[in-house]
C-alpha cells in the first residue's frame, strides 16, 4: 500500500526555530515529527512510502530516514520547488501512485489512540472509489479546513476553508485517501485568494460527483496540528505523559512496522545493536526484548 507525507514549506508559524532546521525535523518530545505521521501511515499498512518536500530539506529528511529499510519498509523521496497549496502536493504524488489509492498525510499532522492504526487499515480496506476525509471536533475550527454534515448519515453538506465563525465545529485534519481520479480533478483548480491551490477546492471536485466520503474520527481518539509553538509544546506534553504513565511508545516507525509485519524481529535486534544508548532507543530495547 501506498502512502506520500507532505513535508514542506517553511514552518513560518514555528521562526525562529524553523529558521535553520525543517518543521518536520522539530522535535515533539523524544523523537523527529515526521516520525509521527509515518508511523501513522505504517500502522495503515503503508509500506510504500513517497516524502514530498523543499530542496533544503528533502537532504536533511533522508540523512534521517533513509531509503526505509531500517523500518521494512520502501521510501522515496521528491522535490518541491515551490510550495504553492497543499492540493498541488496532491497532484504532485499521483505519478508516485500509479494508479492505485493513497493516503495522504501532512507532515506536522499527529494522530494517536486506541486501536487508531487498526482503524485506518479497516477503513482503507472497505473504502471505494473516491476520496476520504476524516472529522475531527474542535473548540475554534478558524485555523482549518471545516466540514458540516448530516449527524445521522454523515453525509458532507458543506466544506469550506477557515470560517469566520469561532463556534466549535468540525475540522479537517491532514490525513486524506485519495483515488486514481485527484490528478483529473486537481486540473479544474485555480490559486485561492491566498494564491494556492487549495486541498479543500480539490475535495469539493471530489463532492460534486458524489465521490467525496467523511468518518468522524472518535472520542478518545487526539490529533494535533504541530505547526504551531503552542500546539508543539502540548503534542510534546501528552507524548510524555502516555509513554512515562502507561510505557505505550507512541510515533515509532520501529514499532510501527514491527506490528504491521513489515519489520521481521532479527532484522530488528541487528537494527538495535548499531544504535546509541539514547532514551528512544533504549525505550525500543525494553519495549520488545
Amino acid at each position: 500500500m501506498k502512502g506520500v507525507i507532505l513535508a514542506g514549506g517553511s514552518g513560518t508559524r514555528l521562526r525562529p526555530l524553523t529558521s535553520v532546521v525543517s518543521k518536520q525535523l522539530l522535535p515533539v518530545f523524544d523523537k523527529p515529527m515526521i516520525y509521527y505521521p509515518l508511523s501513522t501511515l505504517i500502522h495503515a499498512g503503508v509500506n510504500d512510502v513517497l516524502i514530498i518536500s523543499t530542496p533544503v530539506d528533502t537532504p536533511r529528511i533522508e540523512s534521517l530516514l533513509g531509503d526505509g529499510k531500517d523500518f521494512g519498509i520502501k521510501i522515496t523521496y521528491l522535490i518541491q520547488e515551490r510550495p504553492e497549496g497543499l492540493a498541488q502536493g496532491v497532484n504532485m504524488a499521483s505519478n508516485f501512485a500509479e494508479g492505485e489509492k493513497f493516503w495522504f498525510i501532512l507532515g506536522d499532522n499527529f494522530f494517536h489512540g486506541p486501536a487508531f492504526g487498526v482503524n485506518l487499515r479497516l477503513v482503507s480496506d472497505n473504502h471505494g472509489e473516491g476520496a476520504l476525509i476524516f472529522a475531527y471536533r474542535v473548540m475554534d475550527p478558524r485555523a482549518y479546513g471545516v466540514v458540516t454534515f448530516d449527524d445521522k448519515t454523515e453525509k458532507i453538506i458543506d466544506l469550506i476553508e477557515k470560517p469566520d465563525s469561532d463556534s466549535p465545529g468540525w475540522a479537517v485534519p491532514g490525513l486524506y485517501r485519495f483515488d486514481s481520479n485527484a490528478q483529473e480533478h486537481f486540473k479544474k483548480l485555480k490559486p485561492s485568494k491566498r494564491g494556492e491551490l487549495e486541498i479543500i477546492d480539490l475535495l469539493n471536485e471530489y463532492r460534486k460527483n458524489n465521490s467525496l466520503t467523511m468518518t468522524r474520527i472518535s472520542r478518545g481518539n487526539a490529533w494535533f496540528d504541530l505547526g504551531s509553538i503552542e500546539s508543539l509544546q502540548i503534542g510534546a506534553q501528552f507524548v510524555q505523559a502516555i509513554q512515562s504513565r502507561q510505557g505505550q511508545l507512541i510515533g515509532s516507525p520501529e514499532e510501527a512496522s514491527l506490528r504491521a509485519g513489515f519489520l521481521k524481529e532479527v532484522d530488528f535486534l541487528k537494527y538495535l545493536e548499531s544504535q546509541p544508548n539514547s532514551t528512544y532507543y533504549e525505550f525500543l530495547r525494553s519495549y520488545f526484548i
